[in-house]
């Protein structure tokens, strides 16, 4: 008996599953009737029911009914207990809620979603699309909120987004440990040690030289504004006269510049003036290295005081106070010229003259004819070197060679031809006139003989005359007397000719 009432309790229950299942299928997706119906069926052939044992299932009524009831009491997919429902039944309908809410959310992933007629519609990515993994910026661990990783600025040792500009101002915080109250308003500036003797004369001198070459002003200027000076400041135009004292004259003219360039920017009229103080009483020490430092230190006077940056007084306060030999021809040299711009309109800005590569072709020819005229008249060969030298054009010695020929050309006379040729010989071997511009004298002599002979008709023979003279000398080459030009002479009648005249072929 008690057998049969146990079996009888396992075939009410599975009558009761069956018909769950038919009333649940009617109100769920076509996912989830799949799911459970499937479910239901694997469970109901691992345990088959008799066909003759389903009508006993309900043997009353009573329970269909009220399970019925029960059922019709979904609204919207929601299970609603009756009061009188049993704990069986309440437990089914969790079971089957339970399935609804998991399958959903599966089929929501893979992109599935429950249209108005209840059906599944699929969306165009397939689940195991790269598309989709690409598109889907959320994090695969649960975390954050799918933005990208730095703003788009990510990467290892990346501080930001390109052009991202950062506040150069960077708050002080009180909390770090190194923070002191008394340093928050504190002014950082770079600091120049002030140079002295030694540091000044070795900063200085380089300074000084580089201008000789490039003859900028301003950049002087430049630097010498970026060192702290201080008391050293008016040693600048001393140490630039003591060294202008010993190069060039275009050397010279420059250091004038660069002391009218300097005054009211770097330097003051007193600094100038203390300068020229120190260089008087120094004359005796400059005298051993430069000879003509008198001489020259009167000229640098002369020409401050013309340019306005030493005053008028200066030589008058020395007047009948100066011991030193030296530094009384000084002063009498610049009080002269300082007159004789006064009185004759000597131009002291022109005092030194220019560099050769500052001065015009046609000054520059004009003075080369001046010194050839004046070697004619002296024939004093060290002197005319000394001259060219001076001129500072050895890339114009060839306008030199040039000239020289032309005179002899023109002068007609065996004294200007020997003292013309000594002084190429002289100053060929002094290496003064190279090689090079030697040969471009000659050569531009030879283009030009068409022209010449116009003015002078004997000029060919004067020119090879003069060319192989030059060639026994040594002053030039075989190959550069082989390229003297020689015109065609016409033979005119002779004794024994007949009258007639001969050509020369």
């Amino acid at each position: 008996a008690g057998q049969r009432t146990q079996n009888q309790h396992q075939r009410r229950v599975r009558s009761n599953l069956s018909f769950a299942i038919k009333q649940v299928q009617k109100h769920t997706s076509y996912a989830v009737k799949l799911t459970m119906a499937t479910d239901c069926e694997a469970w109901l052939n691992a345990n088959p029911v008799e066909a003759g044992n389903l009508s006993d299932s309900f043997p009353s009524g009573d329970e269909d009914s009220t399970f019925t009831g029960n059922v019709n009491n979904e609204i919207n997919g929601n299970w609603i207990l009756a009061p009188t429902g049993s704990i069986h039944e309440a437990r089914l309908k969790a079971k089957v809620k339970r399935r609804l809410r998991k399958n959903s959310s599966r089929d929501s992933g893979r992109g599935d979603s429950l249209s108005d007629n209840s059906d599944a519609v699929r969306s165009t990515v397939p689940p195991t699309s790269p598309k989709g993994k690409l598109l889907n910026r959320r994090s695969r661990m649960g975390k954050g909120r799918g933005l990208p990783k730095k703003g788009g600025a990510g990467g290892k040792g990346v501080w930001g987004t390109p052009g991202e500009v950062y506040d150069e101002d960077v708050k002080v915080d009180v909390k770090d440990p190194n923070y002191d109250a008394e340093q928050e308003n504190c002014v950082y500036e770079t600091v120049v040690l002030p140079l002295d003797e030694e540091t000044f004369e070795k900063t200085v001198t380089p300074i000084v030289q580089e201008y000789f070459e490039h003859g900028d002003a301003n950049e002087v200027a430049e630097l010498l504004a970026e060192l702290n000076l201080s008391g050293m400041r008016g040693d600048v135009p001393m140490l630039a006269v003591s060294l202008a004292l010993e190069a060039k004259a275009s050397h010279r003219e420059l250091t004038s510049r660069l002391l009218s360039e300097l005054c009211g920017r770097v330097l003051t009229a007193g600094d100038v003036e203390a300068s020229f103080h120190k260089l008087l009483k120094e004359l005796p020490d400059l005298v051993l290295d430069t000879p003509a430092a008198p001489q020259m230190l009167g000229q640098f006077i002369a020409r401050a005081a013309a340019d306005n940056i030493l005053s008028k007084s200066f030589i008058d306060g020395y007047k009948g106070r100066v011991d030193c030999e030296y530094a009384r021809a000084a002063l009498d040299r610049a009080a002269v010229l300082l007159r004789m711009s006064r009185w004759t309109g000597l131009r002291i800005d022109s005092l030194w003259g220019s560099g050769g590569g500052q001065r015009p072709v046609n000054q520059l020819i004009k003075e080369v004819n001046l010194l050839l005229k004046e070697y004619l008249l002296s024939g004093d060969t060290v002197e005319a070197e000394r001259c060219l030298r001076e001129l500072e054009v050895p890339h114009f010695h060839h306008e030199f060679v040039y000239e020289a020929i032309i005179m002899v050309l023109e002068s007609k006379g065996d004294r200007t031809l020997q003292i013309i040729l000594q002084l190429l010989k002289c100053l060929c071997a002094s290496t003064v006139i190279t090689v090079d511009q030697l040969r471009r004298g000659f050569e531009r002599v030879y283009l030009d003989m068409a022209d010449i002979s116009i003015d002078v008709p004997c000029a060919y023979s004067l020119l090879e005359q003069f060319v192989e003279q030059s060639f026994n000398a040594g002053v030039i080459d075989k190959k550069l007397r082989d390229l003297c030009p020689c015109r065609g002479r016409k033979r005119f009648m002779s004794e024994g000719d007949g009258g007639r005249l001969k050509l020369s072929f």
